[in-house]
């Protein structure tokens, strides 16, 4: 069985570059269009409260992205060390040790967002007209990102990459768009 020779030592840089960057300004057009889409369908949906509703609540979203980059740029950067450093039982340790603190950090996130979601709501400036929808919808995204985290492919997308295996990471964005057009089809339709 050949081994199998990884092109980040090998290749010329200008052709890493293109690449890699090509699959990530797809990834960012997909993530924009994930918004996009959202505010199409509730403003259509629900109305201008709606959307007031979505873009209080939406700093919740943002926290959770910087935790899920956190981790996933982080045990990329250090599977990608020691991957360097041919410390292979390392580098899976690594990998283990932030897919586990991915989930511990989801679940305590979703749920001081359950318990703290008028309080969070009230800082981040919510008026009485978009209370109710705020609540609303603060309580499923709080649940969403406890059960089903849109960001776990910011985490599995940054160690697809050390492997040059760019279609996996980004499948799991193409998965949530869709799985998140659905589900926007499905509730306001």
């Amino acid at each position: 069985m050949e081994k199998e020779e990884n092109i980040l030592g090998t290749e010329k840089i200008g052709k890493l570059i293109r690449k890699f960057s090509i699959p990530c300004i797809i990834s960012l057009l997909v993530n924009s269009l994930y918004n996009i889409v959202d505010q199409i369908f509730i403003g259509h949906g629900v109305g201008y409260l709606g959307n007031g509703a979505t873009n209080v609540v939406f700093p919740l979203t943002m926290i959770g992205l910087a935790f899920s980059l956190m981790l996933g740029d982080g045990s990329a950067s250090y599977l990608s060390l020691k991957l360097g450093e041919k410390k292979k039982e390392d580098a899976a340790k690594g990998v283990g040790t932030g897919i586990i603190l991915s989930v511990i950090i989801s679940i305590l996130f979703g749920v001081i967002t359950l318990i703290f979601l008028p309080q969070l709501l009230n800082l981040f400036g919510c008026t009485d007209n978009l209370r109710d929808y705020a609540l609303k919808y603060g309580g499923i995204i709080a649940i969403r990102i406890t059960f089903y985290d849109d960001r776990y492919y910011s985490k599995f997308n940054n160690k697809s990459r050390w492997k040059s295996k760019l279609f996996y990471g980004n499948y799991g964005c193409r998965c949530n768009s869709k799985y998140n057009f659905r589900s926007n089809f499905y509730f306001y339709i």
